[in-house]
């Protein structure tokens, strides 16, 4: 198992559904993209496409699609969460994926850990208005707080200029600020997710 390569696992939180063009999906996919470069495979869940109930249960009932979501995420090794961002907050899809990765922390292996120590999570944030920061802050906090390790610099983010209407999706290219966080939160996330692939938290 040790031997056998990363996967990672985008779950993008715009508000739109599908095939309509996602800033989020691009910024999610440039993720991917360089985590590619350490041999990291990865797929990219649309969660708005998807009939995830409210609630904090790891299964809502009936025509809940949240579980088999939830399977992608406990098979991946690095969970890469995506979202815009709207009246400087995380899109209110987004705030539906932490409540139900709340139900994690009354999943636990045979020695007590949470099943999600073992993964690496990185936060993406697109925008034409400020809040990339605050919005990293909750999704760190929140990704944590489940059991997920946050690596150094494991974000990335991008923010349009003040009271204009140019998305992310609408550039001819990546700023390198922004190519440049990619790349760190990536190459870190890979990382990270090998040292605890061979050497996993002890149980307390």
């Amino acid at each position: 198992m040790t031997d056998a390569p990363l996967t990672a696992l985008v779950l993008n939180c715009t508000l739109s559904p599908s095939p309509t063009e996602s800033s989020t999906e691009r910024l999610g996919q440039q993720v991917l993209d360089e985590l590619a470069r350490y041999d990291v495979t990865g797929t990219q869940v649309r969660v708005v496409d998807h009939d995830v109930r409210p609630g904090v249960e790891l299964d809502m009932g009936e025509g809940d699609e949240w579980p088999a979501i939830r399977e992608k995420v406990m098979a991946a090794d690095i969970l890469v969460l995506a979202t815009p961002t709207w009246m400087g907050q995380h899109s209110s899809v987004a705030q539906r994926v932490l409540e139900r990765l709340d139900a994690e922390l009354s999943e636990t292996d045979d020695q007590g850990r949470l099943l999600t120590f073992g993964k690496v999570a990185l936060a993406v944030v697109v925008g034409n208005e400020d809040g990339a920061h605050h919005i990293t802050a909750i999704l760190y906090q929140s990704l944590n707080d489940v059991g997920f390790t946050i690596p150094a610099q494991g974000g990335t983010y991008w923010n349009g200029e003040a009271m204009h209407t140019v998305d992310f999706k609408d550039l001819d290219r990546t700023p390198e600020p922004t190519a440049s966080a990619t790349a760190t939160a990536a190459a870190n996330a890979a990382h990270l997710a090998r040292l605890l692939r061979s050497q996993a938290y002890p149980a307390v």
